[in-house]
């Protein structure tokens, strides 16, 4: 793009850098992995990105083909921001580096986390090897928001629908639901505390919120 510095260099990869490594690009593209989004709605899960910058990286990425702005149909008649069929193609580079990271012993597991990072969360650390012909669908209440989480075939695929008939349905806030999965607070303890309400198949939930263990930290 005219005016960015560049590593002018011809390796693949320093090519993909120049075109979204720079600061915040990524986690725009993370935000957008699960469907559209207004520019408030980035604006939300983005709280340290300023206004300015947000705009300048969402023109950057378009301008490159990572992403689409369009206008949704009355009555809603507002514009938002997707991902391109290519700019797609980066949420396997954003999950490997989400299991790079999540070796690090700096890493802040308790800090805030949006939406999208927890459901990408749950799409990197599945381990099919302990959901041996697992076939259901749990509905996930976030907020406004109902996603559905579908196991078949040793996959989990996560979109932002609302399944008819779900096998269980979990409501709460994110953040409660990762310090179940991740941190090892009981599902019990946050049910009880009213964080978390599980509705439907309880054995199912119960076994969900093991499917998702951490790597192992880095060595050092």
């Amino acid at each position: 793009m005219p005016g960015k510095r560049s590593y002018d260099d011809g390796c693949a990869a320093a090519h993909a850098l120049d075109l979204i490594g720079e600061r915040w690009a990524l986690l725009v593209v993370r935000e957008l992995l699960f469907g559209p989004r207004r520019f408030t709605d980035l604006r939300e899960t983005l709280p340290g990105i300023s206004p300015n910058v947000l705009s300048q990286r969402l023109k950057d990425l378009e301008d490159i083909g990572v992403l689409n702005r369009t206008q949704l149909p009355p009555p809603a008649a507002s514009w938002v921001y997707e991902l391109t069929p290519w700019g797609q193609q980066l949420e396997p580079i954003l999950q490997q580096l989400g299991r790079w990271g999540a070796q690090s012993p700096t890493h802040p597991l308790g800090a805030r986390i949006s939406v999208a990072t927890g459901l990408s969360a749950l799409k990197t650390m599945f381990d099919p090897a302990l959901a041996p012909g697992l076939d259901a669908t749990i509905a996930l209440h976030i907020g406004r928001e109902t996603y559905q989480l579908r196991f078949q075939d040793g996959q989990l695929v996560i979109s932002r629908q609302s399944p008819t008939t779900p096998d269980a349905a979990i409501r709460g806030e994110l953040n409660d639901l990762r310090d179940v999965i991740f941190a090892g607070v009981p599902l019990a303890t946050a049910e009880q505390a009213g964080k978390i309400k599980v509705e439907g198949d309880q054995a199912l939930v119960q076994k969900f919120v093991t499917l998702f263990p951490l790597p192992a930290g880095a060595a050092q």
